[in-house]
């Protein structure tokens, strides 16, 4: 996936997985993206800070 594409704009990201097996670092940036659970969504707008927690957490997260 191409992330440098949403670069300024707004998506929503819903969390698809569980994050009980990730490393502290992954699941701080679970919380930092303000997600909370299997299918809780948040809508942000993506910035290059927003583009590095999606990278080490996208094997958990889909983007719309």
């Amino acid at each position: 996936m191409k992330l440098d594409n949403y670069l300024n704009k707004n998506i929503t990201i819903t969390q698809i997985k569980s994050g009980s097996k990730l490393t502290k670092k992954q699941a701080q940036n679970i919380i930092g993206l303000g997600l909370r659970g299997i299918g809780s969504s948040k809508q942000v707008k993506v910035d290059n800070s927003i583009l590095g927690m999606i990278r080490k957490i996208q094997q958990i997260i889909k983007i719309s």
